[in-house]
């Protein structure tokens, strides 16, 4: 459980559970949250299990039709209006195997660049990976599993590296991710690429069961782990951007060990190979608690930065930074002069439901919120709540960032959602929030959003 596993990455496949609607069983939050810990090693099994009921196809179509009005800073250009519609078809098939395609049509109602359909969502290869929402092949109880799609709020196992990682972050690039998860005792493997259709970043992290490779297969697996990543940034699609790689090796040990509930201890040194003047170091405590109506986890980390490097280097606001780092003018963040010093982070995640975690959206409170603060007088925040009220008819979500807080030139984004199911198949939506847009040059524009509409949706 103390992973900082991928999270929402299969937020795209959610809608197979509705607010106040059956549908077919949608995919377990423990499928996407426990990773190898949850699943046996393919030699496990001595005897095959017994035949249960076949897998059932479940079925979800969905139609959406909201106006969408993109407003740009005042004298940064003309804002525009469109009628956005947006059709889904998600099916799954058991545990193994989930597909949700669909992708928003912007036609145009006002303002803009004069086209009948928004150019910014088609004018790349790598746009076209948004009409695959999530594709699933395989679960943690295989050996070997692939997701595409968004990554939403991604994290790379230790999160040292890829914390919360958004890969749509950018308003005018719309990349479909892909993740690769492969377990055979004593390894577990998982490797992502943020674009399968473009040159982007590819990193991978390998751990090691340090107990299991000692002494034999443990009575409990992954106790204690050493585990190494590397990420890299080709940086040629999404808008150019400098090219870099970083490495981190990590270890970790439970230390304690009760009925839903564990305590561990972290440590770890990463730095950019071939750069030996920049470094970090990590160390830390976290906990976990897991029942079947709630999940809590709390990370607590002192920091050591040097020479330009820091954890979580791929966070929530990389998507811009990689542009134009918060708090440094005219830099992008791989090139951003990043004072040495220290830093103490943390992370609370809180996920419960009054019946049970069954669904992933089943859960009538969703809430995340991590803090970093800098010797040197920066902070970041960044986090997310959601609740489901009203028999669930009712959903309401915000989300916000601030980074580079306590510096010149700090950088804010807001966002929310409300979704009411009204009629049966019937629910009205609304969104809004603030955009930031990359232009040529490596400047950003700052604009918002807001969008108004209705769904129609029939699941089986």
């Amino acid at each position: 459980m103390r992973r900082m596993r991928r999270g929402a990455v299969l937020l795209g496949l959610v809608f197979l559970l509705q607010p106040g609607g059956s549908a077919a069983e949608a995919p377990r939050e423990e499928d996407i949250s426990d990773g190898p810990a949850a699943a046996a090693p393919p030699d496990a099994v001595v005897n095959p299990p017994a035949l249960g009921p076949s897998p059932r196809w479940g079925y979800l179509m969905r139609l959406e039709g909201a106006t969408l009005a993109l407003l740009p800073r005042q004298g940064a250009g003309e804002d525009a209006g469109y009628l956005q519609v947006t059709p889904m078809l998600v099916a799954e098939l058991g545990e193994d195997f989930g597909v949700n395609l669909g992708a928003p049509l912007r036609v145009r109602l006002w303002g803009g660049d004069g086209g009948w359909v928004r150019r910014e969502d088609w004018d790349s290869l790598s746009d076209f990976g948004q009409m695959v929402r999530a594709l699933k092949l395989g679960s943690d109880n295989a050996p070997l599993g692939v997701w595409l799609g968004a990554l939403e709020r991604y994290s790379l196992l230790s999160a040292h590296l890829v914390r919360r990682y958004s890969n749509r972050a950018n308003p005018d690039y719309h990349p479909a991710g892909a993740l690769l998860t492969g377990w055979w005792a004593p390894l577990y493997v998982e490797a992502f690429t943020s674009d399968m259709l473009g040159a982007r970043l590819m990193g991978a992290e390998v751990e090691v069961d340090v107990e299991h490779v000692l002494f034999g297969r443990p009575k409990q697996r992954q106790r204690y782990t050493l585990s190494l990543s590397a990420v890299h940034e080709w940086g040629k699609t999404g808008g150019a951007s400098p090219a870099m790689t970083l490495a981190h090796l990590d270890t970790a040990a439970v230390v304690l060990v009760r009925p839903g509930y564990e305590l561990h201890v972290l440590a770890g040194w990463g730095g950019r190979p071939g750069d030996g003047g920049a470094w970090g170091a990590v160390a830390g405590v976290g906990a976990d608690s897991h029942t079947p109506t709630r999940v809590m986890t709390l990370r607590l980390e002192a920091r050591r930065q040097h020479g330009g490097f820091r954890q979580a280097f791929f966070g929530p606001d990389y998507e811009v930074g990689r542009f134009l780092a918060a708090g440094f003018a005219g830099v992008p963040l791989a090139l951003a002069p990043f004072p040495d010093g220290y830093s103490a982070y943390g992370e609370a995640a809180v996920t419960w439901d009054a019946e049970a975690l069954g669904g992933v959206l089943q859960r009538h409170l969703d809430f995340a919120l991590g803090a970093e603060a800098f010797t040197w007088g920066r902070v970041d925040v960044d986090g997310r709540a959601a609740v489901q009220l009203f028999h669930r008819r009712l959903e309401v979500a915000v989300e916000g960032l601030a980074v580079g807080l306590g510096q010149p030139g700090p950088r804010y984004l807001v966002s929310g959602e409300a979704r009411w199911r009204f009629a049966g198949k019937l629910y009205a939506l609304a969104s809004g929030g603030t955009l930031l847009f990359p232009e040529a040059g490596g400047t950003l524009r700052s604009g918002a959003f807001a969008s108004f509409g209705l769904g129609v949706d029939h699941a089986r």
